[in-house]
């Protein structure tokens, strides 16, 4: 009955391990890396059905482990035959379950082994950062050629110019090819981008390859948003999502001479430097540094921690934004000629406890004030005087003591008053006296404007200036129904004026339109 139990037992444990590893391949155990692999697979007439079969049998399984996406890890496959294709570029497959039937559904393409045109279709178009379909710009760019060594041309050439266009080329080959050749080829170091492998024994090679791979992508960015006075948010890539660890995160202030520093004294050091330490989960990728100083250069650094496997960690320096204290801007709007709108910021009720508004007329008028909350960031200043500057000056009174203030320029609106009467007298048969009342303060002078309103007449029409002691002008030489309108003129803008229209008849008589 015991060896019976143990049987069992085994053979649950027996079943139940491919089935544990698959489950964690499937939520990308190496969630760890972002950059575009393409992949340039030599299958010419050289290279047999049952070679290129454990080609692809190869890749399947060095790319299980990755994580997929946009933002992550994406794979392109290019075919070397007479006439090179591509199966599929960077942005087609975004799941491994894609990607991995995608792999076994290839074809070779069989023919001559043209790998310069090969290499040709991925610098101008599959490895080019902007090209639809291409390789994302501002991050790692591979290039891994398995060949079986069978006259591939002279691939010197451009292999070198993929390299100094930043592409990391690697390089596996199945056959007896020329070492001095594929070493001149091959990315540096030699050593760990250059494999020669028996086609039976490649999954030998699967591992190391995969480390280089991954060396050359892993995610390499630490990246800062949000920074203000007194925080900055960090920002990374969550390479330890799945597995067992925590992210430790030091930052501290840059001291000039010395490469880091500040603190008060009892933080705990790194490399002889003060640090804060804050510690973040294994699936988190953001954390907000807090009690920062204003206008302040720090490093932080983000060490991931885990048995499992071994990251870099990364390190970003930046600077917090100048302490604004308000009111640092101080804004007019809806200005009328008894009143405006003064506005401030920013808005601070943490550090401020009330604002006072003082105004007065410019340049010797009578102060007024006005007293707010922390809460209110603008007043309607009311009871002012047409057309006139006044001094207006926010002052904020700060929790900690200080006081600040800012003060502008306002000017009320002029005031318009509109032509109060208008009248047309007809002289004759084409001409008009016209008359009107005004002679109000500040006045300028009128616009008088006449135009013709008959289909006979069109476009004709005449405008002129008159001075402000001008109440009555004479017109002549109109035509029929011809609209007459007089306008007041002030010193910032024209007034509302008042329009009639002049009709002529055998005997002259007034007509009066008023308000």
């Amino acid at each position: 009955m015991e060896h019976r139990i143990l049987l069992t037992w085994m053979l649950l444990c027996i079943s139940l391990r491919p089935l544990a590893s698959q489950d964690s391949l499937s939520q990308g155990v190496l969630n760890c890396c972002e950059g575009d692999v393409l992949f340039l697979v030599d299958s010419s007439g050289s290279v047999s059905s049952y070679e290129h079969s454990r080609m692809l049998t190869f890749l399947s399984e060095l790319l299980l482990p990755f994580s997929l996406g946009e933002d992550q890890v994406r794979v392109g496959l290019l075919q070397v035959g007479t006439k090179p294709r591509l199966e599929f570029g960077f942005d087609k497959y975004t799941t491994q379950s894609g990607l991995q039937g995608a792999l076994s559904s290839i074809r070779p393409l069989r023919g001559d082994t043209n790998t310069v045109e090969a290499l040709k279709i991925a610098k101008e178009w599959v490895l080019q950062p902007g090209t639809t379909g291409g390789a994302r710009g501002g991050l790692p760019r591979v290039l891994v050629w398995l060949t079986d060594g069978v006259k591939p041309g002279d691939v010197i050439g451009p292999m070198t110019k993929l390299k100094e266009e930043g592409v990391a080329v690697l390089v596996v080959s199945t056959g007896h090819s020329n070492y001095q050749v594929l070493r001149q080829v091959v990315s540096p170091p030699v050593e760990n981008h250059l494999y020669f492998v028996d086609i039976d024994d490649m999954s030998i090679i699967t591992e190391d390859l995969r480390d280089a791979i991954i060396e050359i992508i892993r995610a390499k960015r630490l990246n800062v948003r949000d920074v203000s006075t007194n925080s900055a948010t960090l920002q990374w890539r969550p390479v330890l999502s799945g597995l067992r660890g925590h992210y430790e995160i030091r930052f501290s202030q840059v001291v000039t001479g010395v490469g880091g520093g500040g603190g008060n004294g009892t933080s705990p050091t790194y490399g002889g430097n003060p640090y804060t330490r804050i510690i973040q989960p294994a699936d988190s990728s953001t954390a907000t540094l807090t009690g920062l100083k204003p206008d302040t250069t720090y490093t932080a650094t983000l060490i991931p921690e885990t048995n499992e496997q071994a990251f870099n960690s990364l390190s970003v320096t930046f600077k917090t934004k100048q302490e604004v204290l308000s009111p640092a801007v101080v804004t007019v709007s809806e200005s009328g000629p008894t009143s405006v709108r003064v506005s401030w910021g920013p808005l601070q009720p943490e550090l401020v406890t009330s604002y006072s508004v003082e105004y007065s007329a410019l340049p010797t008028g009578k102060p007024h004030t006005v007293r707010v909350g922390p809460l209110q960031d603008s007043t309607m200043l009311r009871d002012l005087q047409p057309d006139t500057t006044y001094l207006v000056t926010i002052s904020a009174q700060h929790t900690s003591g200080n006081k600040r203030a800012m003060s502008v320029k306002v000017c009320t609106e002029e005031v318009t008053p509109a032509l109060a009467d208008l009248q047309l007298t007809t002289v004759g048969s084409d001409s008009v006296q016209v008359d009107w009342k005004g002679s109000v303060a500040g006045l300028r002078g009128y616009w008088l404007t006449w135009e013709g309103q008959q289909s006979s007449t069109p476009g004709q029409r005449s405008s002129f200036y008159l001075p402000p002691d001008s109440l009555s002008t004479r017109l002549t030489h109109l035509p029929p129904l011809a609209r007459v309108c007089v306008s007041p003129i002030y010193r910032t803008a024209r007034g509302e004026g008042l329009c009639c229209t002049a009709q002529f008849h055998s005997d002259s008589f007034a007509y009066h339109y008023g308000l």
